[in-house]
């Protein structure tokens, strides 16, 4: 996987990418997932992401400090107030 990306299109993963998961964890997991994205490069790249599980959690991210947040409304992990 590209150290970089933007812009993944998530899709499910082809037969040929489950296998290459399931040989290189020695199991299948229950979530597996893959995308296509811009690394900055000629063409896409493709990422697989496996996980034991997932928890989507639907709302507002917001990327930037905002300090009344409402019901359903939270702020990136990154953002910090100002200084």
């Amino acid at each position: 996987m590209p150290a970089a990306f933007h812009d993944p299109a998530f899709r499910e993963p082809t037969v040929d990418e489950v296998g290459l998961v399931a040989r290189g964890l020695g199991e299948t997991l229950p979530v597996l997932v893959a995308f296509d994205a811009d690394a900055g490069g000629p063409t896409l790249v493709s990422g697989l992401v496996a996980a034991g599980r997932l928890d989507i959690v639907q709302g507002i991210v917001f990327r930037y400090w905002r300090e009344d947040l409402a019901a359903g409304k939270r702020l990136a992990p990154w953002v910090r107030p100002p200084v």
